[in-house]
């Protein structure tokens, strides 16, 4: 068992300071926000002077080898877990892509990766959860202890209490994933090798990459500490590395068959951070700038997922850029992947399959489950990215139609993004009445509800475009996107990446 210096006693110090505040709160019957210092949504959060400040909360304060369990405060993202946890050859089951997404902000949200298809989302590898209640009392919830809100609380955008400690399970971690590219030639191909390789228990993640209607994809992953002979060691993290999306393009179109590679442990982990996907090629086209190696190279640290999504919020263009994940069952997948080639053209498309989480739940969900929710099917989660319209109500209007045949075709989107629902139209898709009840229950009414944190306030979002000089400004090319480079630069973020234990693990 090992301590960090962050101590359970200073940890207990904290959590009393944000008790106080939020029963201050309680009090005046006045909603609050939760500041956390960072975010991965592409939610604009707006402005509030009445707001709880938990970023302090981002120590792992024990790791323990015997249970294979490790105790991490909210803030902790995933890189500095992941360092930790290695540090004694442990790993959290499912990790997400993305080096500053939080513990807390997994709980919280909704993140499937690609060994939810074993695992499921995030929240289901958590022990128990400490959380301060809206009305200032600090309780834990786990599956025997408040059972309900240890469930409810998980997706639900933290409109349920303010999360301040979390165990979570811990796995044994190998050197090595032994990585294979499987070439596909269509999306029904693709669902067709989802289903083949999630079936073999030798399979320890499976994610998928559609380059276009007719190439792509599907990745394999097997955790080794000794790969198979003659098979090459791939890294991912440095500036003079591919981009991990860009590197399968070139692998499955030099070989035209499945080609395997040894990635060690944390580069398969994070290795959509340089380029946060393939998002960050439209960082290229927005400026205008030739997208090679060099390119690349030269730019690294504005590449990495931290700083890009400090400039996408600064920029305002999160307002302008789809970016929506979704999950449908496999058998209306392909008949979406159709409706977005026509609708939006946006390629690659990122492919992730999942376990569902039981029901009721604020997770995306399918319709179809036995009735007490044991045996449900699995989903297929398809990432869309890219640039949406350029005119705002059309923006909005393919937004709308996209979540229009989204339901037509029984899927489901992520909360994380920009949301257009009207009260009812998403209240139709989530159970309000368990959702209100377990409110009610545990004194969260004062809290913003997760309608009101995620919905895009359409009006309002035209009249801030519109407000003032600086606002018409930062509409213009190129001042947005500069803008958003100088707060990324502000904020310190390439600093971390830079520091990055992981890379050399």
């Amino acid at each position: 068992m090992a301590k960090t210096s962050a101590t359970l006693d200073s940890h207990k110090k904290a959590v009393e300071d944000i008790s106080t505040s939020v029963r201050r709160f309680y009090e005046r019957r006045e909603k609050f926000r939760i500041y956390h210092g960072s975010t991965n949504s592409t939610r604009h959060a707006g402005k509030s002077s009445r707001v709880v400040d938990t970023s302090g909360l981002s120590h792992v304060l024990e790791v323990n080898t015997e249970r294979r369990t490790a105790l991490v405060e909210p803030n902790v993202p995933m890189d500095r877990l992941v360092e930790e946890t290695m540090k004694h050859g442990l790993v959290p089951p499912v990790v997400m892509e993305f080096p500053g997404i939080t513990v807390g902000g997994g709980y919280a949200g909704t993140s499937g990766e690609s060994s939810s298809f074993k695992y499921g989302f995030f929240d289901r590898t958590i022990n128990y959860v400490e959380m301060v209640l809206a009305n200032g009392e600090v309780i834990t919830c786990s599956n025997t202890e408040n059972p309900d809100l240890f469930h409810g609380a998980a997706g639900a955008v933290g409109s349920m209490g303010v999360t301040t400690l979390v165990e979570l399970q811990l796995r044994e971690a190998k050197k090595y994933v032994e990585t294979t590219y499987h070439p596909v030639s269509s999306m029904a191909e693709a669902v067709k090798k989802i289903q083949e390789v999630t079936k073999k228990p030798e399979i320890d993640y499976v994610d998928g990459i559609l380059f276009s209607r007719k190439r792509g994809a599907i990745v394999t992953g097997r955790l080794t500490d000794n790969p198979k002979d003659k098979v090459r060691i791939q890294r991912f993290s440095h500036a003079k590395d591919p981009w991990f999306y860009l590197h399968v393009q070139d692998s499955i179109a030099k070989n035209g068959a499945a080609t395997t590679e040894a990635i060690p442990m944390a580069e398969y982990l994070f290795r959509y951070d340089r380029g946060g996907f393939w998002v960050g090629a439209s960082a290229f086209e927005y400026f205008k700038m030739p997208f090679n190696n060099f390119t690349r190279r030269w730019l690294d640290d504005f590449l990495h997922t931290r700083m890009m999504y400090t400039a996408l919020h600064a920029s305002g263009h999160s307002k302008k850029y789809i970016i929506q994940d979704l999950a449908l069952p496999y058998s209306t997948a392909e008949q979406f992947v159709e409706y977005t080639d026509k609708t939006f053209g946006i390629y690659p498309l990122w492919l992730c399959p999942l376990k569902q989480s039981p029901l009721p739940t604020m997770h995306p969900h399918l319709k179809a489950a036995d009735a007490d929710g044991s045996a449900m099917e699995p989903m297929l989660n398809i990432g869309l990215w890219g640039w949406g319209p350029p005119k705002f109500d059309d923006f909005v209007r393919v937004n709308r139609d996209l979540e229009r045949r989204l339901r037509e075709l029984g899927g489901m989107k992520w909360l994380y993004a920009h949301t257009y629902y009207t009260s009812d139209e998403f209240w139709d898709i989530f159970d309000r009445k368990w959702y209100d009840e377990l409110r009610e229950k545990y004194y969260a009414t004062s809290l913003p509800s997760v309608y009101d944190k995620v919905r895009v306030d359409v009006e309002a979002e035209k009249r801030s475009d519109s407000a003032n000089f600086g606002s018409l400004l930062l509409n213009k090319w190129p001042f947005s996107g500069l803008y958003g480079i100088k707060k990324a630069i502000d904020s310190g973020a390439y600093v971390l990446a830079r520091a990055s234990a992981w890379k050399s693990m």
